[in-house]
């Protein structure tokens, strides 16, 4: 059963960003195998580490095979990338998607064109 986030703010510090992209990626792992995915490779207890926290904040789980752990994650990456675009909207840009789309426009110098076409897509989704 994966886990639900939609009215939680998680925020993970880059590491354990990370650690979720792998899992996400390889869909269950040893700390081994998640390290093997990393550049440059971190200490085996920092990995180990992180992935019991993010064990008890509920994001991943595991089987046992003896002594030893394989990971998944019980948190949809879904879930995250809507929570975080969530919260980078509320912290950043006073919960309007309008400051945000200005923002893209503006800053990142989005083209009208590119923009139309953005838009000309979201309207096919519907």
């Amino acid at each position: 059963m994966f886990y639900n986030i939609r009215d939680m703010k998680i925020k993970l510090t880059h590491k354990e960003e990370e650690v979720m992209r792998i899992l996400w990626k390889l869909e269950k792992a040893f700390v081994r195998e998640v390290i093997d995915e990393m550049q440059p490779k971190p200490p085996y207890n920092t990995v180990s580490s992180i992935i019991r926290k993010l064990e008890g904040m509920g994001l991943i789980s595991h089987e046992a095979f003896g002594k030893t752990y394989r990971y998944f994650p019980l948190l949809k990456k879904e879930d995250y990338k809507k929570s975080s675009l969530n919260n980078m909207l509320d912290n950043y840009f006073g919960g309007s998607v309008e400051q945000l789309m200005s923002f893209f426009v503006k800053e990142e110098n989005v083209d009208i064109e590119e923009l139309n076409e953005i838009l000309e897509k979201i309207k096919q989704q519907q």
